[in-house]
């Protein structure tokens, strides 16, 4: 099966381990991955910040970069979401919105990807370990994945996934609002810290990089001991190899 990895910004910039880690996920199930470089931003900021016309330039950029792709992967939830936001985007032109409609069709999220594509729910990853998950905003609400992370880290040998209360609060990232309301942004992240610190977990695993980069960020201030992963990072995992 042929996948193209969508890398994201942030996943460029900050988390290109999680986008080793999806590659060789990818290439361990049987997939062969292929990477346009032409791929540039979703358009997710511009697009939540109101600048619609611009969003709509991104849009058509991603659409033609991956017209001949037969699946787009990606390990952000968030940015999966947008893709499939395309569509409603660009509606008043009806051979851009088609073209939308296809892209949407053929692009996911990495564990959507995983269980309802290829029908894996167990890659072989061992990590000794009690964690916790974060689950996202836009991953859950807007993409509707929820099950897909938790079949995939439920058969992680060794790993202990312990509850994480409130877990469906968001984190206070929410892209440009963390930025546009930091006082606000800092009181929920807050929060999400202090639920963390009560499960007691070593390890927060999450699937989109601005939650762990705003949640990790947050405890790295704090000096907290709880380590921070992407999903594909402990999926990849074996006790062998790291």
């Amino acid at each position: 099966m042929n996948v193209s990895l969508f890398i994201t910004c942030l996943g460029d910039m900050f988390y290109p381990n999680a986008g080793k880690a999806t590659v060789e996920l990818l290439e361990k199930v049987g997939c062969t991955v292929d990477f346009p470089t032409q791929q540039t931003c979703c358009g997710q900021p511009a697009f939540n910040s109101g600048y619609h016309k611009e969003a709509r330039k991104v849009a058509k950029q991603s659409i033609e970069v991956f017209k001949d792709s037969a699946y787009v992967v990606t390990p952000s939830g968030s940015c999966a979401a947008m893709l499939h936001e395309y569509s409603h985007l660009l509606e008043g032109e009806p051979e851009w919105q088609a073209e939308a409609e296809a892209l949407s069709a053929k692009s996911y999220e990495l564990t959507q990807f995983l269980v309802d594509v290829l029908k894996v729910e167990n890659t072989g990853a061992s990590f000794h370990a009690k964690a916790t998950y974060h689950t996202s905003c836009h991953m859950t609400r807007l993409l509707q994945v929820s099950e897909a992370p938790q079949t995939l880290l439920s058969h992680v040998d060794g790993l202990e996934m312990l509850d994480l209360p409130r877990n469906y609060d968001c984190c206070g990232f929410g892209g440009t609002f963390a930025v546009k309301m930091p006082e606000i942004s800092k009181e929920m992240v807050d929060e999400k810290v202090s639920c963390i610190h009560e499960t007691q977990a070593d390890v927060l695993i999450g699937a989109d990089a601005g939650c762990l980069m705003n949640i990790g960020g947050r405890m790295d201030r704090e000096n907290s001991p709880v380590k921070v992963m992407h999903i594909a990072e402990v999926l990849n995992y074996t006790e062998e190899g790291g």
